[in-house]
């Protein structure tokens, strides 16, 4: 059986390359994603976005959102009179979100850095990062970014790939995951692109530790939960002050 990895606070790969990476796959992302999690992808997000507390005339920030799937969800949840803005690096992403959902009043998308959001202190209700801060440089300042988007008391919601906890289930998940994943890519043309998918979470944190590396930001009654047999993970957090999710 394989050495587990030194675990890692950041992804080594340089932004404009993860950038240049996601723009070049935006066109099959969300067909991809569907395939290889039969459509999980799609219950996860419910429930990441459940896991924020909205309510109708609420605010969220999307982070890394890539085509949106995510901050449309959110979008449901503040209504009409509520405010979603979805940031993601890649351009190529931001355009296939305001394609899919740029007719939603409550919605918008911008190019912009998770390490450095374009939003002030306390913006907004909740932030979510969805399936991208494996992609992130530093994964704490990556949570410090979203507890500082977010109001005292506001919800910090990171849904993400996890490796199972049970050793010989992770290690199969880990291989198969390694092969599944450029295998289906390869079906629409960018079986390249997503070898850097499983090499992703080599050294990424596991669910304990990525939780404690919420509280290192900041974040205060941080919880996780399993989801898809231990392979993604729900985590929870409160920027600190007085305060309760929603409106």
């Amino acid at each position: 059986m394989p050495r587990p990895k030194e675990t890692r606070q950041g992804n080594p790969v340089p932004e404009a390359d993860v950038a240049a990476m996601f723009d070049s796959i935006a066109p099959v992302y969300d067909r991809v994603n569907t395939l290889m999690t039969a459509g999980g992808d799609g219950r996860w997000r419910r429930l990441a976005a459940d896991a924020t507390g909205l309510e109708s005339g609420g605010s969220a920030i999307d982070v890394a959102c890539g085509t949106g799937k995510l901050s449309s969800a959110l979008a449901e949840r503040v209504g009409p009179f509520g405010r979603v803005v979805g940031v993601d690096l890649a351009p190529g992403m931001v355009a296939a979100a305001q394609q899919a959902y740029g007719d939603i009043v409550q919605l918008s998308f911008q190019v912009g850095n998770a390490l450095s959001l374009p939003c002030a202190d306390g913006e907004f209700d909740s932030a979510t990062i969805g399936f991208g801060l494996r992609n992130l440089a530093d994964f704490e300042a990556g949570f410090r970014e979203l507890a500082r988007a977010v109001r005292p008391g506001g919800r910090v919601v990171c849904l993400e790939l996890s490796l199972p906890p049970q050793r010989g289930w992770g290690w199969l998940f880990r291989s198969s995951f390694g092969r599944l994943a450029p295998l289906v890519a390869s079906a629409f043309g960018h079986g390249r692109e997503y070898r850097y998918l499983p090499t992703s979470l080599d050294g990424f944190p596991d669910a304990a530790t990525l939780a404690a590396t919420m509280r290192s930001a900041g974040l205060v009654d941080v919880s996780f939960r399993r989801l898809g047999l231990g392979a993604v993970a729900l985590h929870v957090g409160r920027a600190p002050g007085i305060g309760v999710p929603g409106r």
